[in-house]
């Protein structure tokens, strides 16, 4: 499932006109997309919880030349998926 088809099930379950499907959704994403950007946790009870990880700067090495080269720190997010979605995936074999 991509965005469209999420926009395109919220729409025939809901009833709502395509535009109105397309702004919650877009809502949805932005609402985590800032709440993750400002370093806060997304908690969806059910589903799984976002947070973002912090990685240290660290020395590695070009695979191609072998050349030893600095990998800067970053900050990456990161998905954690919740007990229910866990379960549920697990009996849908």
């Amino acid at each position: 499932m991509n965005k469209s088809d999420l926009m395109m099930a919220l729409k025939e379950n809901v009833n709502l006109s395509r535009q109105e499907a397309e702004n919650i959704v877009n809502v949805f994403f932005q609402s985590i997309e800032d709440s993750l950007g400002s370093g806060g946790r997304v908690e969806i009870r059910g589903f799984g919880s976002f947070t973002v990880n912090g990685y240290k700067s660290y020395v590695g090495r070009n695979p191609k030349t072998g050349e030893r080269i600095r990998v800067p720190s970053k900050k990456l997010p990161f998905f954690k998926v919740g007990k229910e979605l866990k379960e549920m995936v697990d009996i849908s074999d």
